[in-house]
């Protein structure tokens, strides 16, 4: 069955509604206002739907013709999205990649497949965004990101696990917590100040990890984490690939805990439209993928 609806009907429609008049839209679309009018009379027959209702001198959309744009702006962005893949197949890749990757993936795993890709497709451009917990959903749903690499695989999406991150419970050497000098309870902890890190997602922001204490400092970035524990400031669970030279350097000491000193975060992979990933975000994925395999045997994820 061939649409009797055009995609430049709903466009029409789609701009009367956000310039508000058929004059407006005429002239943001540089038509004639006869044609605007045109186009959505004849939707409205076509469809047997009232989509405009006409209040004072601005046009609203009626409850139907709500629903139906709803629908219709998902389409047109589909289209879009679809002419620039076809424009990136034809001059080979596509000229940008977004990705967006958690905050505590291994920053050297990274920087290394950011400069094996440079040199793989070196004319396309990578805008590279950092996000906490579900700001990786948000850069899926929201299709403000190509790639994701999150600590979960939303419904509706599909990823490949990419990484371990391995987190411990730490606190500087002089801290209260270390200063008790036997194995460590909840209840210790939840007496003094833990650090955690905002979830930078905004829709639906959630938890991860022990959150017992009353006392709370939030903070936006992993790095200002480690500089308040490291500076005395409360305990947190910090990623160990981050703060492995603190602990070496003994400004930083494991916390002594009965149980859950440590803890393990998986990180997926995932594409945010895989039928419409162009060749370089293929690309990009794969040099990814093969950074994991290269730092493990091959049987397990890489754990950083």
């Amino acid at each position: 069955m061939i649409p009797r609806t055009t995609l430049e009907q709903w466009r029409v429609l789609q701009a009367i509604v956000e310039e508000g008049s058929y004059a407006k839209a005429a002239e943001a679309l540089h038509r004639s206002q006869s044609s605007v009018s045109y186009m959505v009379a004849k939707l409205q027959e076509q469809l047997g739907v009232d989509l405009l209702a006409i209040e004072g001198r601005k046009a609203q959309l009626t409850p139907q013709g709500a629903v139906l744009l709803n629908r219709a702006k998902e389409l047109l962005i589909d289209a879009q999205r679809l002419e620039q893949l076809a424009g990136s197949l034809r001059i080979g890749r596509e000229p940008e990649v977004r990705l967006a990757t958690d905050v505590v993936f291994p920053n050297q795993v990274l920087l290394d497949e950011m400069r094996r890709f440079a040199d793989i497709a070196p004319t396309t451009r990578v805008q590279l965004r950092e996000v906490v917990l579900s700001g990786a959903d948000e850069a899926l749903l929201d299709q403000t990101a190509d790639l994701v690499i999150g600590a979960q695989v939303p419904s509706g999406f599909l990823g490949d696990l990419l990484a371990e991150v391995e987190f411990v419970a730490v606190a500087r050497p002089d801290h209260p917590l270390h200063r008790l000098g036997r194995e460590l309870s909840v209840d210790d902890l939840a007496r003094e100040q833990q650090i955690v890190i905002r979830d930078s997602g905004t829709r639906h922001p959630r938890d991860a990890g022990w959150l017992g204490a009353e006392r709370r400092w939030t903070v936006t970035g992993v790095e200002t984490s480690i500089s308040l524990v490291a500076g005395g400031l409360g305990f947190a669970w910090l990623p160990c690939h981050l703060i492995q030279p603190y602990l070496d350097a003994g400004t930083l000491e494991p916390l002594p805990l009965r149980e859950g000193q440590r803890r393990r975060a998986p990180l997926y992979l995932i594409f945010a439209q895989p039928e419409l990933a162009g060749p370089a975000t293929r690309e990009l994925a794969q040099v990814l993928r093969d950074a994991a395999a290269r730092a493990d045997d091959g049987s397990q994820p890489h754990r950083a």
